[in-house]
């Protein structure tokens, strides 16, 4: 008797959706909780070097 691996295709995608979109809302929480346009340097280079 030999074994049988499957694999739930759909639930592997599902789940890099999830974790993609949870990535963006982590990032976009942190813009508005810090209520500045400019969080880190790869938001806007140029503009945080006038800033600073």
């Amino acid at each position: 008797m030999g074994l049988r691996i499957n694999t739930n295709v759909t639930s592997l995608a599902a789940q890099r959706t999830l974790g993609v979109n949870n990535t963006e809302q982590a990032s976009t929480l942190g813009k508005l909780s810090s209520g500045s346009r400019i969080v880190k340097a790869a938001d806007d280079a140029a503009g945080l070097a006038i800033s600073e």
